[in-house]
């Protein structure tokens, strides 16, 4: 009884602010990343070989600004954000729209500078492109190349439970990511919810595939705790702390490897420099 009063006494304090009960925060980027920051940090541990030429899964994508760089950066085939709050799949969209039309424009300005470099020469009927690391390079366009093609083509976002949803789960993804997820999944749907997610993850995975999980430590619970009567119920339930998570992925669920990227992410803002672990199926 106390501890229901405690919610509703919190609930009524934070009245005129809006409760994200699923860490649904509509400006998440905004606080995790230091304002000097071009990209976030934890793309800068991030490996091409995990992305490129592979089919891609990013679960809590939030406003898909992460989702599209890694896109942009490591040139997946294809890679679709999920997130349980409508609101943010329509901002994701939106970015989307948004770097689409910035890139398309930073294209064609290439593309009539590059036209006017070359004028005459027997270069002409061809398409200049720029290599990852600067140098230019000169050949004929293969629309079938991982860092060519329109974004719209490989970046796609959809409003989705992954908890409640994508029932009869097989494989399709080479890659799966799951960023400061975790927590809001544990004080939603309790112990149940978190091993379903780690189930699903598995079977979404084609054999060789990998996991990039990033969880909240357990110390971060209980700030969280408060944001809804369900959350105080299953904080007070859990069994399953953050620290057992990588034994229960390899003994239990099937993962046969991990590896953990640790150390501190340059320009992470003080509270959130965590590790991400790699899981390999």
């Amino acid at each position: 009884m106390a501890a229901q009063e405690e919610v509703k006494k919190n609930v009524a304090n934070r009245k005129r602010k809006q409760v994200f009960i699923y860490g649904n925060y509509k400006n998440y980027y905004g606080y995790r990343i230091n304002r000097n920051q071009k990209e976030d940090p934890r793309l800068m541990v991030m490996k091409r070989e995990w992305f490129e030429g592979k089919d891609c899964l990013d679960i809590g994508c939030n406003q898909g600004l992460i989702t599209i760089e890694i896109v942009k950066k490591f040139f997946c085939r294809s890679i679709l954000g999920i997130d349980i709050d409508g609101g943010l799949i329509e901002t994701a969209n939106w970015n989307l729209r948004k770097i689409a039309r910035i890139e398309h424009s930073n294209h064609k300005s290439k593309e009539a500078s590059d036209s006017q470099i070359l004028d005459g020469s027997n270069y002409s009927k061809h398409k200049v492109s720029q290599a990852s690391d600067g140098e230019i390079f000169y050949g004929q366009h293969d629309a079938s190349s991982p860092s060519e093609g329109n974004i719209f083509e490989r970046v796609s976002f959809r409003k989705e439970n992954f908890i409640e949803g994508l029932r009869g789960c097989s494989e399709k993804y080479d890659t799966i990511i799951c960023l400061s997820v975790t927590k809001w999944i544990h004080l939603n749907w309790g112990d149940d919810g978190l091993i379903t997610l780690f189930v699903k993850i598995w079977k979404l995975l084609r054999p060789g595939g990998i996991l990039l999980l990033e969880p909240q430590p357990w110390s971060s619970y209980k700030k969280n705790r408060l944001v809804s009567e369900t959350a105080m119920a299953n904080y007070n339930e859990i069994t399953l702390h953050p620290d057992e998570f990588r034994d229960i992925l390899l003994d239990k669920v099937g993962f046969r490897s991990a590896e953990v990227i640790t150390g501190s992410l340059s320009g992470t803002v003080v509270g959130f420099d965590r590790p991400i672990f790699v899981f390999h199926k």
